[in-house]
């Protein structure tokens, strides 16, 4: 009989932590609330799918239940600061180089739902945007993530997403759309080895008899050609991109397909928020399965 069952508490470093310390700098009239505080009720936001107007009212609604002392920021506050807020992804201090696996989907803002857009096309004002993950395999975390712009593609975030992460990193598993040579050499610059399937029509950019240390992107090329695809994608182990599949799945399955938020700003604090308590539900525990 415990099935909807919820316990919220806030511990006594969140409430000493609520207010915004007035001693730092800052151009204009000082924050009331601190970056936490925000952060907590832009969490609770997510968890229960809520408006910002519903969130103020939930958050002042908790406080009087638990009788404790502290004042909930209104709406518009909510919206102002979370778009200027940093949320850290809460990975698990764990040493040693990791892998990362990468892949981005869509994130509708605004616009039909599929079966309008198939039976009578979509209208002009049907749009999205784009978010990418980076996923260990190992303890699935999502270890770094960016919302981007519907035009923005999957190969341009690489960057972005090696750089918000603080490990070292052995193997970089992408799918074809991460075929670019930008891409190799953002991977080569940190000595990333990478796994990604070269398009069919790939030619051999170095050849053998060059003096040079031989391309990555070539000799999977050679390696393609001499045993098929197929037995080269289970050589270098390919198949573990669909954890990051899996990764987007959970994201959808939890929080909808859908950013609530319209701007540009906003959504990319909501995303991120997601991807957070996505690690926090990780790190609770995944379920296990056993063949009999």
């Amino acid at each position: 009989m415990e099935r909807g069952s919820v316990t919220v508490w806030f511990s006594e470093e969140a409430l000493a932590s609520w207010r915004h310390a007035n001693a730092e700098s800052k151009v204009g009239r000082p924050f009331v609330y601190s970056d936490s505080a925000i952060e907590c009720l832009l969490t609770l936001r997510e968890l229960f799918k809520l408006p910002y107007r519903q969130t103020e009212g939930f958050g002042r609604s908790l406080i009087a239940l638990l009788g404790v002392e502290a004042a909930i920021p209104d709406y518009s506050s909510l919206a102002k600061r979370a778009a200027k807020l940093g949320v850290s992804l809460a990975i698990a201090n764990k040493r040693g180089a990791i892998d990362v696996v990468v892949d981005g989907t869509g994130l509708k803002v605004f616009g039909e739902g599929e079966c309008k857009t198939r039976t009578r096309g979509k209208s002009k004002r049907r749009t999205w945007r784009k978010l990418h993950l980076s996923v260990n395999p190992d303890t699935r975390e999502i270890v770094a993530e960016t919302l981007t712009e519907n035009s923005s593609h999957d190969a341009d975030e690489v960057e972005a997403l090696l750089s918000q992460i603080d490990r070292p990193i052995n193997k970089f598993y992408g799918d074809g759309a991460y075929d670019k040579w930008k891409v190799y050499e953002s991977l080569q610059a940190r000595s990333v080895a990478p796994v990604i399937p070269p398009q069919h029509n790939a030619k051999i950019k170095q050849h053998g008899n060059s003096a040079a240390e031989p391309l990555p992107r070539d000799e999977a090329i050679r390696a393609i050609r001499r045993q098929g695809r197929r037995r080269w994608k289970r050589e270098v182990g390919y198949h573990r991109r669909s954890l990051a599949k899996t990764s987007v799945y959970r994201v959808k399955q939890t929080f909808g397909d859908r950013l609530k938020n319209r701007r540009l700003p906003n959504q990319r604090t909501e995303a991120r928020i997601r991807c957070k308590i996505l690690n926090r539900f990780t790190q609770l525990g995944m379920p296990l399965f056993e063949w009999n």
